[in-house]
């Protein structure tokens, strides 16, 4: 009897692989796998995960599906982490052999998982709920805005330029905490670009809706705020770059500029070729526009490699982190749970199931970085015990598993002791004041 799992309208068998066995001469491989049939642990599905990347590689169609119906019996949407995030990679290995096997015929597996992404558009109700379930996000938010902070002392204007994911939710603290600024808050511009990463989440309302949400919560908080769209011509990375100009930018001489970029900047591409380098491209833009602050966060893994095996043991090692934090505090049927753990599984399948300018989930890890940042002439600005103390304080009321370790300038949220999301802040050399 055979196991189908389905992708849009063509399949991979997943046969029985005792029958494989009995076909196929017996090898190490075989003997690995039949040891792994009554297992769940990591390290086991870690291996049957290259053995069947190996195989798709080689376009060893009967080995792939043979190590896919082990995975198909280890994986569950409604299981442990493991089996919860193993569901996730087996899908992710079927959307890339769907497209790189000579059989089945090759298929256009964006409908499925783009059509899920679609659906999902959440209201800034279920936005603030996304982005306080763990500190994914939050983390970035505090470290950033106190940094921030501390370097517009003194500015009676200030402009951020908002390079995110998460519609501005960033915001609101910032603006509270101007409000309380004993000498009164400075005015405050926040620019925005029109184009966002196709990725989670996604809002159920455009920028400028945004855009009115704060200017009325800044009236109430009784700081002066304007809000910018930046309209692009295009969804591309030259039109982006071309506006990102004092002109278009409309900056001030009387504004302290500020760069925000959080979970952003790892869709530049970035194949490490010098001449075709957009990442590269945007920080000397921006190097030239004399911020006063740059402030990153980003997710602390490197998932930039060409080599697919070293994308799938990295990516297993890492992206256990939030399904292991959720299990903590959610139930395994929870609804939240599901979707947020969605949002990460659509992210392993761009990882995992695609190649070329689909592949648009390029990661790089803190340290890599930051060795670029001091390549390209930033300096990097250590956060301040004020800074620190913030963060403790926003850790200290989630779960006890979270936790944060400076190593050089940066700033890093950890998972029982494992790196999850990095925090840096930057000036240009020879910033001008």
């Amino acid at each position: 009897m055979k196991t189908e799992l389905r992708a849009n309208t063509t399949s991979i068998s997943l046969q029985n692989p005792n029958s494989l066995f009995n076909n196929t001469p017996q090898s190490s491989l075989s003997g690995a796998l039949r040891g792994c049939l009554g297992s769940l642990d990591g390290a086991c599905i870690e291996k049957l995960l290259l053995h069947c990347a190996s195989a798709l590689e080689s376009n060893d169609v009967t080995l792939a599906q043979q190590v896919m119906w082990v995975l198909n019996n280890v994986a569950s949407s409604v299981g442990d982490p493991n089996q919860r995030l193993t569901s996730w990679f087996l899908r992710a290995l079927i959307s890339r052999a769907s497209r790189v096997c000579p059989t089945p015929p090759p298929m256009n597996f964006n409908g499925s998982s783009s059509s899920t992404l679609q659906r999902r558009l959440m209201s800034p109700t279920e936005l603030a709920g996304y982005v306080d379930l763990i500190p994914w996000h939050r983390f970035g938010f505090c470290a950033s805005n106190s940094a921030i902070f501390k370097a517009i002392q003194g500015y009676p204007r200030v402009h951020i330029i908002d390079f995110s994911i998460t519609h501005c939710m960033q915001w609101p603290t910032l603006i509270d905490t101007l409000a309380k600024s004993p000498e009164g808050p400075p005015s405050l511009r926040i620019s925005v670009p029109s184009w966002r990463p196709p990725v989670p989440p996604l809002l159920n309302m455009s920028s400028e809706e945004v855009g009115l949400r704060l200017a009325n919560f800044a009236k109430f908080r009784d700081v002066p705020f304007e809000f910018n769209v930046i309209e692009l011509s295009s969804f591309h990375y030259d039109s982006l770059l071309s506006q990102l100009n004092p002109s278009s930018l409309n900056l001030r001489d009387d504004e302290a500029l500020v760069i925000n970029c959080q979970n952003w900047l790892r869709y530049l591409p970035d194949d490490g070729d010098d001449d075709a380098s957009w990442r590269d491209a945007f920080l000397e833009i921006i190097k030239g526009l004399n911020p006063c602050i740059i402030t990153v966060a980003d997710e602390d893994s490197d998932l930039a490699t060409s080599s697919l095996t070293s994308r799938i043991t990295t990516c297993f090692n890492y992206l256990w982190i939030p399904f292991d934090a959720l299990e903590t505090f959610l139930p395994k049927d929870s609804c939240q749970r599901i979707e947020y753990e969605a949002d990460f599984g659509h992210k392993i399948e761009n990882i995992i199931g695609f190649e070329g300018a689909q592949r648009i989930e390029r990661l790089e890890s803190g340290i890599k970085f930051s060795q670029r940042m001091k390549n390209m002439g930033f300096l990097g600005v250590p956060f301040s015990e004020e800074s620190v103390r913030e963060v403790k304080f926003l850790l200290d009321e989630l779960a006890s598993g979270w936790g944060m370790k400076k190593e050089d300038d940066m700033l890093v949220l950890t998972w029982k002791g494992h790196n999850s999301v990095y925090a840096t802040a930057w000036v240009p050399s020879g910033f001008e004041d």
